[in-house]
């Protein structure tokens, strides 16, 4: 009996290993976990990949963007799912109507991202106008004889939210043309996004946010219980933390990113950073004084309120508006905020500049684009950013197969010592 009880023991031991080392992405405490190790990482956006998976033409600039990525020892991209309505090779045409060569894109972005050895974070769709937004979800709405006055009833009206659900379910559903494994079931996939940036102006009480972000989690994980869930947020402080909405900027958008973040379903926090957009005006000192501040309330925030992993989902500065030199130090910055968490086992799991492009994308620049043969000192900043990072990762790695290798080691001594007694008891 006491040798079946031992075997029993094992045999547990192997389901809970083997859940863990499934390749999903998960947390534990204030950590990202891969494969029953912290995952800590370094990372990029870039929103165009689906769009330009989708062109056989340019699709070649996919595979660049991820092997360049790699070559720099970055693991983590985040892009868009999404893209609707009457734009330029949308999607979604209309609610629930899908456009199968943009999906083939995508496919072709998560079979890339997997050759590459890099995780995704997928946003499903976008607060503001381009790529269709809220607003072409409540246009189409309207087209169906409901009475809306205004785009933040996206957030509020059941049939608006109807089509957000189903856009979600068609995503995570999907099953991939080029690997045969449905979204939902793939780990290259890291984590799943409700909205690139939401705002709700009309409700500054956050109320409204609040309600949806509950719904829309609660939804998402009913269809996928693999993946981790993040809201999307640039990380204004709400009414749950009035003592800190002074380093809002006088932002109140309608979010809250203490209550946001400490809803169930949400798995870590995220927070951007921009404050060449934010504060245009005021001088590099001012900017960096702030950014700092930004940066240290969030990242002791999760650490110590939501006790959840944060990652800097977003950051950057505009060549347009400032030199390399000053946009590297604002790298830098950031950069060197999170590793000094990531070192002692803190909440900031990584960072992930706006944004990556490669050669031959002179249409789509925005002055915050990386080409990493044109800027080769902020290149040598993301490497060097990656291989530190990447170093604690691996660290960790070690230390579990060391830990592995007792537990297994115990195991065999429980079964070793109990073998001989009589199982017939």
């Amino acid at each position: 009996m006491k040798y079946y009880y031992w075997g029993l023991v094992f045999f547990i031991f192997m389901l809970i290993r083997v859940k863990a080392e499934d390749g999903f992405m998960r947390t534990r405490g204030v950590q990202l976990m891969l494969n029953g190790a912290p995952f800590y990482a370094n990372g990029f956006n870039s929103y165009w990949l689906m769009y330009m998976g989708a062109d056989p033409s340019m699709k070649n600039k996919v595979s660049s963007a991820f092997q360049q990525a790699k070559d720099h020892g970055l693991s983590m991209a985040r892009t868009w799912a999404f893209s609707d309505g009457g734009v330029d090779s949308p999607l979604q045409y209309s609610p629930g109507s899908y456009n199968e060569q943009m999906f083939q894109g995508l496919d072709f972005v998560i079979s890339e991202a997997k050759k590459n050895g890099i995780m995704l974070v997928l946003s499903l769709v976008n607060n503001y106008d381009q790529f269709g937004g809220k607003k072409q979800y409540v246009n189409w709405a309207r087209n169906q004889g409901q009475s809306i006055s205004s785009d933040d009833e996206f957030f509020t009206n059941s049939v608006v939210k109807e089509y957000y659900k189903n856009h979600i379910k068609a995503v995570l559903t999907r099953r991939n043309s080029l690997t045969g494994v449905a979204f939902k079931d793939e780990p290259t996939i890291m984590a799943w996004e409700l909205m690139n940036e939401p705002r709700c102006n009309s409700d500054p009480s956050g109320k409204t946010i609040q309600a949806w972000i509950t719904e829309m989690a609660s939804y998402v994980k009913s269809i996928d219980g693999n993946h981790l869930l993040e809201v999307g947020l640039e990380g204004f402080y709400g009414p749950s933390s009035s003592e800190k909405q002074q380093y809002n900027l006088n932002f109140q958008v309608g979010t809250d990113f203490i209550a946001n973040n400490q809803i169930p379903g949400i798995d870590f926090a995220t927070a951007h950073s921009y404050p060449d957009q934010w504060i245009p005006n005021s001088s590099e000192e001012s900017q960096m004084s702030f950014l700092n501040n930004w940066l240290s309330n969030h990242i002791q925030d999760a650490q110590n309120i939501l006790h959840k992993p944060i990652l800097l989902a977003e950051f950057g500065k505009s060549l347009k508006t400032s030199s390399a030199n000053q946009r590297d130090q604002l790298y830098d910055k950031v950069y060197s905020a999170i590793y000094s968490s990531a070192k002692g086992g803190g909440a900031a799991v990584g960072g992930m500049f706006w944004q990556l492009f490669t050669e031959g994308m002179d249409n789509f620049r925005d002055g915050y684009e990386v080409i990493f043969s044109e800027n080769p000192t902020t290149a040598s900043l993301i490497t060097e950013q990656s291989q530190k990072i990447n170093h604690i990762r691996k660290m960790y790695v070690r230390l579990r197969n060391i830990d592995k290798w007792k537990r297994a080691r115990d195991v065999r001594r429980a079964e070793a010592g109990n073998s001989g007694y009589n199982t017939g008891n």
